[in-house]
């Protein structure tokens, strides 16, 4: 199973990203997805995840509305699309998938990095005027 990050680089405030998160080995069909991100001095940090179970989506409160996340099953891809950036948006982003059933998904909560069994190497986010 691997999960490779792509999409990461430098920008300035208020610019914009697109994440991407391919898997292989592994389907993203019937399974949740996170991305995480990890600052300097700071701890993991759930950004956002989706249920390829029922479709339904979740974010952090500074996420909500400027990182909206998606998935093509067909590309077996996932996206974080970062929009109105910011320094504090600054670190390593990183998707992960759970194998965890729905229930254990919805009891434990999308956030908990603990749920999560694969996870990609992460890519570099850096927002800097």
């Amino acid at each position: 199973v691997q999960l490779v990050e792509s999409g990461g680089g430098e920008v300035r405030p208020g610019g914009s990203l697109r994440l991407s998160c391919a898997a292989s080995g592994f389907t993203f069909d019937g399974h949740a997805i996170g991305w995480f991100r990890l600052a300097p001095g700071k701890e993991r940090e759930g950004v956002s995840a989706i249920n390829n179970i029922d479709g339904k989506t979740y974010y952090a409160a500074n996420a909500q509305g400027r990182f909206p996340i998606s998935i093509d099953n067909a590309k077996n891809t996932v996206y974080l699309q970062m929009t109105d950036l910011a320094p504090e948006d600054t670190a390593v982003y990183y998707c992960a998938a759970t194998l965890s059933t729905w229930d254990r998904f919805i009891y434990t909560g999308w956030g908990e990095y603990t749920l999560y069994d694969h996870w990609g190497q992460g890519t570099q986010v850096t927002v800097s005027s």
